[in-house]
């Protein structure tokens, strides 16, 4: 009998390719094969950014299938990309497993999807295959996306997913408070956009009703009121916490791994790691900082103010894109100023990093509530009358971070919980170890 070989299928986003990247590679250390199923658009970048092009040997499988938009068109515009995946991606998996049914002996045992693709779940239904739901984020955000049809019944959005009035609403009461201005679905820009969303989520909660798992990259003690109210999510991350010796793969750019030399010449938590727009707050923090800034924003001319780089060429370190989970690993590193993504967040918690905090978009604003209100392993800025962050704040709360005891006892705390969780006997890795018994019975 050959191996057990699973396809895997993330949703086309950077922040969810990453984490399903790391199950394949768990998968791969339990005797699986994986065929790993990009869009041809990112199939290419992916391809690009990889230092070694047989990083993976046989063990996993790159291929790709169209999104249905053509190579010049904007990924970043949501409501005609979810189309284009919804009339051209099922039919093309379809096809792709055909093939590789009828030309391996290893035949394809298990879909592993985004549960955003709910479709692939319906596919993998529809040719009697296993099916297995992935969260590359909170399980709170996906017990909320659950509880969309509960929303409107009780009168919270309307059917388009508009907050009826400004409110705060919990879910369950050991789960942080959302703002109901702060949902997914209106932090993402028009109501075209917000609408379709809505859409997705629901049919997708439909979908996922055939998943015989649904696996989350998170820890049970991170969340504990979320996978109460949602038992049928499993948590089994953080999947960075101790997955693996060797790199994060899936990066959509190459990383700059010259940064960590630099690091290596810079004082025991000194440095701070920041993400894009805080230029002036840094330079008058008068602190050391590696500053990532993405190919697409730094090839704007306004990536950085006139003068910065001069000025604080002695203390600032800026590279395109960083090996992350390496950098925040570094005992140089002192606190991380993030937009909380969580990919950014597990790695940040699981290295014991205290934040600061920038939301903008989507779940950022939830996973804010976590880190600053629940696991209090960071803060967050206050903006002026008009909503402008201004330099001062950003350079107080730098140093308020890196002088708490608290915050810094807390996130050792959150460190060791990540660690414990999968380690052998932890929540995660009973979860992950049924898992695995599962997809080989």
């Amino acid at each position: 009998m050959g191996k057990p070989h699973v396809v895997a299928i993330p949703y086309p986003a950077q922040g969810h390719v990453i984490p399903l990247m790391e199950l394949s590679q768990c998968l791969v250390k339990h005797g699986f094969k994986v065929t790993f199923v990009n869009t041809e658009y990112n199939h290419r970048r992916v391809m690009n950014a990889l230092a070694e092009q047989d990083y993976f040997g046989d063990q996993i499988s790159l291929v790709s299938i169209p999104d249905g938009m053509e190579h010049w068109e904007d990924r970043n515009e949501l409501v005609k990309l979810t189309k284009a995946i919804f009339e051209v991606m099922p039919g093309k998996l379809e096809d792709l497993i055909d093939r590789i049914n009828a030309s391996e002996d290893e035949k394809i045992t298990c879909i592993i999807a985004d549960e955003t693709m709910g479709w692939a779940l319906e596919v993998a239904e529809k040719m009697k295959i296993r099916r297995v739901a992935f969260w590359p984020a909170s399980a709170a955000l996906l017990t909320s996306l659950f509880s969309i049809q509960k929303l409107i019944d009780d009168g919270i959005i309307d059917s388009n997913g508009t907050p009826l009035k400004n409110q705060m609403i919990q879910l369950a009461s050991a789960m942080p408070a959302m703002n109901s201005a702060n949902l997914i679905w209106t932090c993402v820009g028009d109501l075209t956009t917000q609408k379709i969303i809505v859409d997705v989520s629901i049919k997708n909660n439909n979908a996922v009703k055939v998943a015989d798992w649904i696996l989350c990259n998170s820890a049970h003690d991170f969340e504990p009121g979320a996978f109460t109210l949602a038992p049928k999510i499993l948590p089994i991350g953080p999947l960075l916490a101790g997955s693996r010796e060797g790199d994060s793969v899936g990066h959509f750019w190459p990383e700059d791994s010259n940064c960590l030399k630099w690091l290596d010449q810079q004082p025991l938590k000194s440095v701070i790691y920041p993400i894009p727009r805080i230029s002036i707050g840094l330079e008058i923090s008068c602190r050391p900082f590696l500053w990532a800034v993405r190919p697409d924003i730094t090839s704007d001319t306004n990536a950085y103010p006139e003068g910065f780089q001069e000025r604080v060429a002695t203390r600032g370190q800026m590279v395109e894109w960083a090996p992350q989970q390496k950098v925040l690993s570094h005992p140089s590193i002192a606190c991380f100023l993030s937009h909380c993504g969580w990919n950014s967040t597990m790695e940040g918690v699981a290295n014991g990093v205290p934040f600061l905090c920038w939301p903008y978009f989507a779940d950022q604003f939830l996973n804010e509530s976590y880190i600053t209100d629940v696991w209090k392993v960071g803060l967050t800025f206050n903006r002026n009358e008009s909503g402008i962050i201004m330099r001062e704040e950003i350079k107080n709360k730098v140093e308020q971070v890196l002088s708490d005891e608290n915050i810094t006892a807390r996130a050792a705390e959150f460190k060791e919980k990540a660690m414990k969780s999968v380690r052998e006997g932890g929540y995660s890795s009973k979860n992950f170890n049924n898992f695995i018994a599962w997809m080989k019975a």
